[in-house]
């Protein structure tokens, strides 16, 4: 017998105008040149700067603080910008509070560490609002063409990279912007104006760099045609599959790819075209999770629930992140794995979720206790896969680890001029910062090897 439940409740428009503007406005407000003055006056200019060595960029942290408190964020953004060429969008999605922030000395006497985000934001804003075009100064050209396959950060900072050297760089990229993550997968909260797409563009005004876009690797491209077409090939794809629940009921519909929904969200001007349900539940414990889950509560649902297998300590989204959550009325529930969805006229109307715990030797499972939640839509975000299609097949073939491309330490992968960085290579973090990181480092490498 059907499980009898009302009827799914989904639809847009559920909010005013006004609120919309107030919900995706931006999540942290910059600092005005005040605030900043006064936040610059509370670095200890460290000489040992734990804060740098616990940026994945290493970036002068002290040396821009000290900038920003002489009047100067112009320059302070330059310095920034040597190491991370990505340093605006990094300083609005990175988790400082596990980074910088956390090693700031600060914590020590006052539990309150400078706001080196923040600090970081008002400089690269100041910068790409008083400067146009860029300040970085291209080498003789070299006549050496590198291929660069994705259009993420780990990509365009390679790209810049090696533009600046004097290469001739070309970007594939398969959807029809540059950006990756930081166009189509990050809250609109968190990157407001279009800021994304005006980073692409200052970066892209060095020169030297040509985009190709509605090109993909394996359709449009190949591996083999970029080896023998190019000097050198970076591959910066990310992860573009999704993780499946594997559960009974999963085809329905109202059981949604979050990281699409993410994607559309972002790239829709007005929000109140977007239909949200009434009641959601969101599966999974990392920052996409944490994302659709306030980005849903903010579109006009009244109960958003996240559902995570364990506990609170072991989500990949951040505490910061797991509390912003939590004040925007998202309920999160451990301990509890998806059983079976459940649909009515094919649509989804209720999840049954299993309670989980550790068994004597630390591995999870399930109690065979179980909980209904009533959903008009389930959103999964339990992670992202690598398609090793394009790389895996023939002569060309690329050596993977744990199901994504494996690399040594300059990002150098199994095949002779080919390198990789970003989240489709094994052991990265995920993060825009390690990605930026990762296509300094392969553009160094890759420098090196067509040089001589």
């Amino acid at each position: 017998m059907a499980d009898v439940l009302s009827a799914p409740d989904i639809r847009a428009g559920r909010l005013s105008p006004e609120d919309y503007l107030k919900n995706f406005d931006d999540i942290h407000p910059p600092l005005d040149r005040h605030e900043a003055s006064v936040e610059a006056d509370r670095c200890y200019f460290c000489y040992d700067a734990p804060c740098t060595i616990a940026c994945p960029t290493s970036i002068d942290i002290p040396q821009f603080i000290r900038q920003i408190q002489t009047g100067n964020p112009v320059g302070a953004a330059k310095t920034i910008f040597a190491e991370n060429i990505l340093g605006g969008m990094c300083a609005r999605v990175c988790p400082t509070e596990t980074l910088c922030e956390e090693a700031c000395v600060r914590n020590e006497a006052e539990d309150k560490p400078v706001k080196i985000g923040l600090l970081q934001r008002y400089a690269t804003d100041t910068y790409m609002d008083k400067v146009s075009g860029s300040h970085f100064t291209r080498e003789a050209p070299t006549n050496k063409k590198i291929a660069v396959v994705g259009g993420g950060p780990a990509s365009l900072a390679c790209a810049h990279a090696l533009a600046l050297k004097g290469h001739d760089v070309t970007i594939f990229e398969a959807r029809e912007k540059l950006g990756g993550l930081n166009e189509y997968g990050i809250a609109a909260y968190k990157t407001v104006n279009d800021f994304a797409q005006r980073e692409v563009e200052f970066l892209l005004s060095v020169g030297g760099i040509k985009v190709e876009t509605g090109k993909a690797l394996g359709r449009d491209i190949t591996l083999a045609g970029l080896r023998g077409e190019y000097d050198a090939v970076f591959l910066g794809m990310g992860l573009p599959g999704v993780n499946a629940l594997n559960a009974e009921g999963e085809e329905l519909s109202g059981v949604i790819d979050a990281v699409a929904y993410i994607a559309e969200l972002r790239q829709e001007t007005d929000r109140a075209k977007l239909p949200v349900g009434r009641k959601v539940v969101v599966i999974g414990g990392g920052m996409t999770a944490i994302d659709i889950a306030v980005q849903t509560k903010r579109l006009g649902a009244d109960e958003v629930t996240i559902l995570y297998r364990r506990g609170q300590d072991a989500m990949k989204a951040s505490r910061y992140e797991q509390e912003l959550a939590q004040t925007n009325g998202v309920l999160i529930r451990e301990w509890f794995q998806p059983k079976r969805l459940i649909g009515e006229g094919g649509h989804v109307i209720a999840i049954e979720a299993e309670r989980t715990a550790l068994d004597a030797n630390g591995r999870l499972s399930g109690t065979g206790e179980t909980e209904r939640f009533e959903a008009d839509q389930v959103f999964k975000a339990i992670g992202q896969t690598f398609i090793a299609d394009p790389v895996a097949g023939g002569s060309d073939a690329l050596e993977l680890y744990a199901g994504r491309i494996r690399v040594d330490g300059e990002r150098k992968t199994s095949l002779d001029k080919v390198w990789a960085g970003g989240d489709c290579v094994a052991g990265g973090e995920d993060l825009t910062v390690a990605a930026v990181e990762d296509g300094k480092l392969a553009a160094r490498s890759i420098h090196a090897a067509i040089t001589g």
